[in-house]
């Protein structure tokens, strides 16, 4: 097997392949608000961005990325497209519409001169939805590529323009690669031996790539792969061939396995072949003229293809005007005005939007456990239609239960309801089939159907299965929606039975198995397996209640009492300052039980994961005084670096360099540190420090600016507006110095989580429970700011805008909703040893509310009417 790459050796699971972790229901959400009437904070005197960020320098090291819920394509930002990957290597870029990659690229020339490479690209603009590519020339070009939701199609727009008249010549050539996303290059069988070689031809103005057949591995199925490459304009000539990749020919071959070159253009896998288009363009002197191209694709055959690209080519000007006023929509949810700190506010702004990009959707799944891609057996069965956050492109833009739990939070935050849900009835559908309905939630889930790791014989999948009540919790809270909780209830239940059932073989209450995080040396009890735990077993104690299922809520209950009691003292390590990673293998009884501590991101989920709790605040399981000398700990330089949270602090026995001071504790690991910084680590240590409190320019924003960072700041981006899925750090080296088939993640959303969630659910304080139909408001303004403000946050079918502000002694929040049928409360969160003098609602005198919490004392008042302005004096 090839030595993997930084994005995968540091990966914060222990396999080989990842151990870590539409259209119609975004337009709807949008919908909803345009009718409830709040107004947005730009129509509130806010001034909002162009919502385009541009880049002109190493254009040809950078990934491009559009993306729509039926397709994506991946390139270079030059308007290349140098093979990408690693899963199958170099051919995980290119134009793909899930499960079936159609073409390694499109290349495009004007009068003999191929874009990218004989006129040089300038500038890489990344817009709300699409991107642009300028050619500064004679005849300047700008391209525009976008993917129209609920379309099997990529769309690019050439704008070319002239000082003179003139008929230029438009070359167009297109290389196919109709592949399937598993299997993968290193599995049995691999994409070498199921990859049939593909046909081209010529009709209808168009080029025609087909692949049909059955491959010669057991179990294969036949099919009819097709993919179709055309324009609004009539072409004047064409031409077929092996080759016709632009001015990437002749192509550089990656091997299969071993040292690949520094750029290549295909993959020892492919097995594709080409076409040429060639137009006459007449351009008028000054003056503009697009011309629009599609490629479109089905693995449903020909005449699917064909009704994708009628589809797309019909009128490509109102399919991006459609895309745009979408995410327009988007934008609009979850506005934030934070000006004591823009570069939060706009990174909020360009999370909701990768969001939006990383939805997916494939048909006719045929679910199948590879074994980690040891088998290939024949399906269990069928899952008609999946949609789910894309975990990472371009390796991972499959389903997840990992990513989509974390992503989630942030999902919420942002009113994108809608895929939260479709991503968990896809884990519950997949997951009954592959595992005959035992409750266990699948890992990784690819397009085709095939679950690499998962199933009842893999060991473990603990932390995903017990997360999964605590999203339904989640969306409950944030929806009321009864049915959709209803609807989840069975299988959430069978959840946390399962894990009781199959994973606690020692009857500890400490589960057994996999989790976030697997090292050498680590016992096989996880403390994020144990952590999520306590909040699924409250979650589901929540759901149960409201459903009258008095049995499962006793039972569900005195696990997470029994669980919580026992916490402290078996997981906290005095000498590490933090909480135990694991405790020791059942294999060993002497041994049983003896915490392990490693200095993994994990230590921080016990102060990350609140618990909600009858009758008490909600609070994380990590107790106020642990919490602060972890936290604390957390901060210093052996466990953060410049971007956040490294992956694996630094002890007595880690630091390579050896560095005086580096160490933090004096517990000696076997393991070394691993100075990775996962936007999910980083995200980790943010909702960590705001659950308690920790708002501060050193507490929470190194973390929150971090994670903004890497996605907006020009001297650390890759893809500009994308939240990556590492930072650069001391053991991950920035990706644009890697070569293509060798990097993590160019966008990878469950960094968002670390972004959308301080934000929204911390810093604006929003904290629904619809399902009991209760919302509070309680902000709090982070140190060193005087306000914070959000318009249009979606609450089930209504809204609430939110401004808080710091003046002196008087806090301040002012609230208002729409279409909110819940009982509201509002407050505020005061600095620590502080005297209340005076409370005021809406300029009266108002009864309230001291409550203790984990992020300090909270003053609360129950709000009248649907607006409520609270100010707080302090003595």
């Amino acid at each position: 097997m090839t030595p993997r790459p930084v994005g995968r050796n540091s990966r914060p699971r222990r396999r080989t392949r990842r151990r870590y972790a539409g259209a119609g229901g975004l337009l709807a959400a949008a919908t909803v608000l345009a009718i409830s009437g709040i107004p947005s904070l730009a129509t509130a005197g806010h001034t909002p961005s162009e919502h385009e960020l541009s880049e002109s320098q190493r254009l040809a090291d950078r990934r491009s990325l559009v993306v729509g819920d039926r397709a994506y394509a991946m390139g270079d930002e030059t308007g290349l497209y140098p093979a990408t990957g690693w899963h199958t290597r170099g051919e995980m870029g290119g134009i793909w519409t899930p499960p079936l990659k159609l073409l390694d690229g499109i290349w495009f020339g004007v009068d003999g001169a191929w874009l990218g490479k004989d006129v040089a690209a300038a500038k890489y603009t990344s817009g709300h939805g699409y991107q642009r590519i300028s050619y500064p020339s004679d005849v300047s070009v700008e391209r525009t590529d976008f993917v129209p939701d609920g379309v099997r199609a990529t769309v690019v727009g050439l704008t070319l323009k002239s000082s003179k008249a003139k008929t230029v010549k438009l070359d167009v050539d297109a290389h196919s690669e109709l592949m399937p996303s598993y299997p993968w290059g290193g599995t049995t069988p691999n994409a070498g031996q199921t990859n049939l070689p593909d046909s081209g031809s010529y009709a209808g103005g168009t080029l025609r790539f087909r692949d049909q057949g059955t491959p010669p591995v057991p179990n294969a199925a036949a099919h009819d792969y097709n993919a179709i490459v055309g324009s609004n304009l009539k072409p004047t000539g064409h031409a077929l061939g092996a080759n016709h990749r632009g001015p990437q020919d002749p192509a550089v071959i990656c091997p299969a396995d071993g040292t690949a070159p520094a750029h290549c253009d295909d993959s020892a896998f492919g097995k594709g072949t080409g076409g040429r288009l060639t137009y006459n363009v007449d351009l008028k002197p000054g003056r503009t003229t697009t011309v629009w191209f599609a490629v479109a694709g089905s693995d449903q055959g020909q005449a699917a293809a064909q009704r994708e690209y009628q589809r797309a080519i019909g009128n490509p000007a109102k399919l991006l005007q459609a895309k745009k006023k979408i995410r327009a929509a988007i934008n609009d949810l979850s506005a934030v005005d934070l000006p004591g700190d823009r570069l939060l506010q706009q990174s909020v702004e360009w999370s909701k939007q990768n969001l939006a990009d990383s939805v997916q959707e494939a048909r006719n799944l045929q679910i199948r456990d590879v074994n980690e891609g040891k088998s290939y057996p024949a399906p269990s069965g069928t899952v008609e239609v999946a949609r789910w956050f894309g975990a990472g492109f371009p390796d991972y833009p499959w389903l997840f239960a990992t990513d989509g739990e974390y992503t989630s939070y942030a999902a919420v935050a942002a009113g994108q309801f809608d895929t939260v849900k479709a991503h968990l009835r896809a884990l519950r559908d997949v997951s009954d089939l592959l595992n005959d309905r035992s409750g266990k939630v699948a890992h990784e889930v690819t397009p085709t159907g095939d679950v690499y790791f998962g199933s009842n014989t893999s060991a473990g999948n603990t932390d995903e299965t017990v997360k999964f009540p605590s999203i339904v919790a989640l969306l409950w809270r944030w929806t009321g929606d009864d049915r959709f909780r209803d609807e989840m209830y069975d299988f959430s239940v069978r959840n946390l039975k399962y894990v009781y059932r199959e994973l606690d073989q020692d009857g500890d209450g400490w589960l057994e198995g996999l989790a976030n995080v697997e090292r050498s040396g680590m016992g096989s009890e996880k403390l994020d397996s144990t952590v999520y735990l306590a909040r699924g077993l409250r979650d589901l104690a929540d759901l149960a209640g409201s459903r009258h299922d008095r049995a499962t809520q006793r039972w569900a209950t005195a696990k997470a009492t029994d669980l919580e009691r026992r916490f402290e003292t078996q997981w906290w390590v005095s000498q590490a300052f933090g909480y135990a990673d694991s405790v020791d293998d059942v294999a060993d009884p002497a041994n049983d039980n003896t915490p392990i501590f490693q200095r993994h991101w994990t230590g921080v989920t016990p102060m990350e994961a609140e618990l909600v709790r009858p009758g008490q605040p909600t609070a994380p399981l990590a107790s106020a005084e642990h919490a602060k000398i972890a936290l604390d700990q957390r901060e210093k330089a052996c466990y953060t670096g410049e971007f956040g949270l490294f992956h694996t602090g630094t002890g007595p026995t880690s630091d390579a360099a050896g560095n005086p001071g580096a160490s933090c504790d004096s517990v000696v690991s076997a393991v070394k540190s691993e100075r990775s910084i996962f936007s999910l680590n980083t995200s980790i240590m943010a909702v960590a420090e705001g659950n308690f409190g920790r708002l501060g320019r050193n507490q929470q924003q190194v973390y929150t600016t971090g994670n903004a960072r890497i996605q907006l700041d020009p001297r650390v981006w890759e893809t500009p507006g994308g939240m990556p899925e590492i930072a650069p750090s001391p053991d991950s080296p920035a990706n644009i110095d890697r070569p293509f088939t060798d990097r993590s993640m160019a966008m990878q959303v469950w960094g968002t989580y670390g972004v959308l969630w301080p934000v929204v659910h911390q810093q604006l304080g929003v904290d629904p429970d619809l399902g009991h139909g209760k919302v509070s408001v309680v902000p709090q303004v982070p140190g060193g700011q005087q306000k914070v403000a959000g318009s249009n946050i979606r609450l089930g079918r209504g809204a609430v805008n939110v401004s808080a502000s710091v003046a002196g002694k008087e806090y301040r929040t002012d609230v208002s909703s729409k279409g909110l049928h819940a009982a509201v409360t509002v407050g505020a969160v005061l600095p620590t040893g502080s005297k209340v003098r005076a409370v005021t609602l809406d300029g009266r005198a108002a009864q309230y509310e001291l409550v203790t919490t984990a992020r300090g004392i909270e003053v609360r008042v129950a709000a009248r009417g649907s607006h409520s302005t609270l100010r707080v004096t302090l003595s």
